[in-house]
């Protein structure tokens, strides 16, 4: 997709579609997944391409004054900017939604699995290990594929194993990389477009602004007066 649009030296590169192929484990088996957030960023770019045409366009017209100009251009903007913010919303909660049901599909059976009675004395006896002890103890298992133990130590609270949440959160990931790699892969390119989104898409707001040429406090005041005029005249 993003081979098709051509970079603009007018717009900032942080809103090119290809950004989001740089995302880690970006690739034939993850553009699908990203194809919502990358049309959203394809979308912004565009659309600032268009206020910037359509400024040239505008300012080359002799019958508007600058203050003529300056609306229509505004006008444009205003038109398509709510456009480009509802395409970043929908990818974003789309993206939040398919990262809840992922996050879901590789909790449960660790946390099924964690519930029985030989799972909590496998959490009593890594509590009981020294820290460095307790941290072989689980890579090995990992390493092992016994999966007895590393869903006895994951999928409980991490204090009733002697772990804290951010170990736990690191152990988990190796535990999906190895045994859901698919899955797992999704799910981290998933997070990466939310967190990008949620970076670069308020870069909109000020790249439009810079569209209509740094002047959209002006192009209010000159619609309010032009909406002041027009209801006076109504009134006559």
């Amino acid at each position: 997709m993003s081979d098709d649009i051509d970079i603009d030296i007018r717009v900032t590169p942080a809103l090119h579609p290809r950004v989001v192929e740089e995302i880690e484990g970006w690739g034939d088996d993850t553009k699908t997944v990203l194809a919502e957030t990358q049309t959203a960023f394809s979308t912004a770019y565009e659309t600032l391409r268009k206020v910037h045409d359509t400024r040239e366009v505008v300012n080359a017209n002799p019958g508007w004054n600058d203050d003529q100009k300056l609306l229509q251009v505004d006008n444009f903007a205003k038109k398509h900017l709510a456009a480009v913010t509802k395409t970043f919303d929908t990818a974003r909660a789309n993206l939040t939604k398919g990262i809840d049901f992922l996050e879901g599909q590789l909790a449960e059976p660790v946390q099924v699995k964690a519930a029985t009675a030989i799972a909590g004395q496998i959490r009593d006896f890594a509590r009981n290990l020294p820290d460095g002890k307790r941290h072989e103890f689980l890579r090995e298992a990992i390493r092992d594929d016994d999966h007895e133990t590393v869903t006895a130590l994951l999928g409980a609270p991490p204090y009733l194993s002697g772990l804290n949440r951010e170990f736990q959160a690191v152990y988990l990931r190796l535990y999906h990389e190895r045994n859901s790699p698919g899955v797992a892969k999704r799910l981290q390119v998933m997070r990466a477009a939310k967190e990008l989104i949620e970076s670069n898409a308020g870069k909109v707001f000020t790249e439009m602004e810079k569209a209509i040429g740094g002047k959209g406090a002006k192009a209010n005041m000159v619609r309010k007066a032009q909406e002041a005029a027009e209801k006076a005249l109504g009134g006559i």
